[in-house]
């Protein structure tokens, strides 16, 4: 079995805020593409018809992207049927391909280098990932994605280091949160678990009202056996958290065997849910011209 993210397999905190924040390692869950933007999406159980059918479509696509190399509905298209049928490899070229045509969309590069570090291409990841870092050095998928390959490459310094010059380089208007966080991860795989909890006091300290630092220091208490203390911050996250979160920290606070980690941690700001996604790709792939 492929263990591409060991840094954080005994690491609760980072699955349960995957969990709650939403952005994913795309590969493990799918996504579609809705209006320009990454919607992540659970994985279905496919049919033989439905195979059958997503097969057709992609080899439409394929047709298509042979005359028009630069369409994007069927580039789009080809993604997605490819991304159902579990095709992780065969969709990362009209992945590339779509991030090189959409460079003001840091979500696909991000993306990319996510499916280039879960196909073992970790330079090529690394690459991406520094792409989305040289224009938006507080970008935090890309910066996950960074210090995950960093830290399976054991060097746990320089994974501190890019965190530690992102925050460096916030702004006033900057959501430094989710970077501090990510730090704290970091000091949690190399077992400075007193840095990790100075750290999730001072955000605490710093906004009462954030509720992702008490879970975190939660987390970390029930993971050392303080189940005293985790369940009081645990009831204090549930009482600070935005209402479509609530369920799911309770759920956190009941459980008594930590998750299973096998995706990079997100620590992103708490979005509002998004809409239904819509695919792009038409009921039947485009006509191809004989």
């Amino acid at each position: 079995m492929l263990n591409r993210h060991r840094w954080v397999i005994n690491l609760v905190v980072a699955v349960s805020l995957l969990a709650l924040t939403g952005f994913s390692l795309f590969p493990i869950f799918g996504i579609v593409f809705d209006g320009g933007a990454a919607v992540a999406t659970a994985p279905n159980s496919l049919s033989a018809a439905q195979t059958s059918q997503l097969q057709a479509q992609a080899q439409g696509y394929t047709q298509v992207l042979q005359k028009e190399p630069d369409n994007q509905v069927a580039l789009k298209g080809l993604l997605d049927a490819r991304l159902q049928l579990s095709d992780i490899k065969g969709s990362l070229l009209p992945l590339a391909k779509i991030a090189a045509l959409n460079p003001q969309i840091s979500d696909y590069t991000v993306l990319l280098g996510q499916t280039q570090q879960y196909l073992g291409d970790i330079e090529g990841a690394t690459a991406s990932y520094r792409i989305v870092l040289a224009t938006d050095p507080q970008n935090i998928n890309a910066l996950q994605g960074l210090v995950s390959l960093l830290l399976d490459a054991k060097r746990p310094e320089a994974a501190m280091g890019a965190v530690q010059s992102a925050l460096k380089t916030a702004t006033a208007t900057t959501d430094v949160t989710p970077l501090k966080l990510l730090l704290a991860q970091i000091y949690l795989t190399q077992q400075r678990n007193a840095d990790a909890l100075g750290i999730y006091d001072a955000a605490i300290e710093t906004n009462k009202a954030d509720f992702r630092p008490v879970l975190a220091k939660a987390l970390v208490f029930k993971q050392m056996g303080n189940l005293t203390e985790a369940q009081s911050l645990m009831t204090a996250a549930v009482a600070l958290a935005p209402a479509e979160y609530k369920d799911q920290i309770q759920q956190l606070a009941s459980s008594t065997q930590p998750p299973q980690v096998t995706t990079a941690p997100n620590l992103s700001t708490p979005a509002p849910a998004a809409p239904k996604p819509v695919p792009v790709k038409p009921a039947t792939p485009p006509a191809v011209a004989k």
